[in-house]
C-alpha cells in the first residue's frame, strides 16, 4: 500500500459512502436485542434466536441487504446442545457485503418465524428446508413439500434419516467394442 493510500483520510458518510461496518453491525444487533456479531470467512456473521429473527431481518432490509441469496440448515445431531441451525445468506448489491444469519432451532420443536414478509423469494427456499430438514416456517404464505412427492414420509437431510435403497433396474446395455 502506498503512503498516499494509508494517509488518506476516511469519507464522511454524508458524502453517500455507506456507513461503516462496525455501525451497520451495531444498527442490526440494536434491532434484535440479544443477537452476537462476528466474522467469519470475511462475512459478517449474526447470531441470533428464533424470536429476533424476524426483527433483525427487517433492520438489515433496510440497511441495504436486499437480496435473500439462501436459507438452509444444518442438523447437529448428537454434536450440539441446540440440533437445529438455520443459516440465512442476505446480500447487499449496493455495499458489496454479505450477511450470514445463524438461528439455533430445538429439534423437538423445529420452528422459527418465516421471512417472506421481508424477502418475497424466501418462500422457496423455506419450503426446501422444511421438505428435506422439517424446518417450519411460521406465517409462512404455502409451507408444502418442494422436492419430495406430497406422500413421502421423513425428512432426507436429516442425520437420523435411514440411508435406504431405491432398486434400480438396467435395461440390458449393449457392447461396444
Amino acid at each position: 500500500m502506498s503512503g498516499e493510500a494509508a494517509a488518506r483520510p476516511a469519507a464522511p458518510e454524508a458524502a453517500g459512502e455507506p456507513p461503516a461496518a462496525d455501525d451497520l453491525l451495531a444498527g442490526l444487533l440494536a434491532a434484535a436485542p440479544g443477537a452476537e456479531a462476528g466474522v467469519s470467512a470475511g462475512d459478517d456473521v449474526v447470531r441470533v434466536g428464533p424470536e429476533g429473527l424476524a426483527k433483525l431481518a427487517a433492520a438489515a432490509r433496510e440497511a441495504g441487504f436486499e437480496m435473500c441469496s439462501d436459507i438452509t440448515a444444518v442438523d447437529y445431531l448428537g454434536k450440539r446442545r441446540v440440533r437445529f441451525e438455520l443459516v440465512v445468506n442476505l446480500i447487499s448489491l449496493r455495499r458489496n457485503r454479505r450477511l450470514r444469519i445463524l438461528v439455533p432451532v430445538p429439534g423437538d420443536d423445529p420452528a422459527a418465524p418465516s421471512l417472506v414478509s421481508v424477502y418475497p423469494g424466501a418462500n422457496f427456499l423455506e419450503r426446501e428446508v422444511y421438505d428435506m430438514f422439517g424446518i417450519r416456517f411460521e406465517g409462512h404464505p404455502d409451507l408444502t413439500r418442494i422436492l419430495m412427492p406430497d406422500d413421502w414420509e421423513g425428512h432426507p437431510l436429516r442425520r437420523d434419516f435411514g440411508v435406504g435403497a431405491v432398486p434400480v433396474q438396467f435395461k440390458e446395455a449393449h457392447q461396444v467394442y
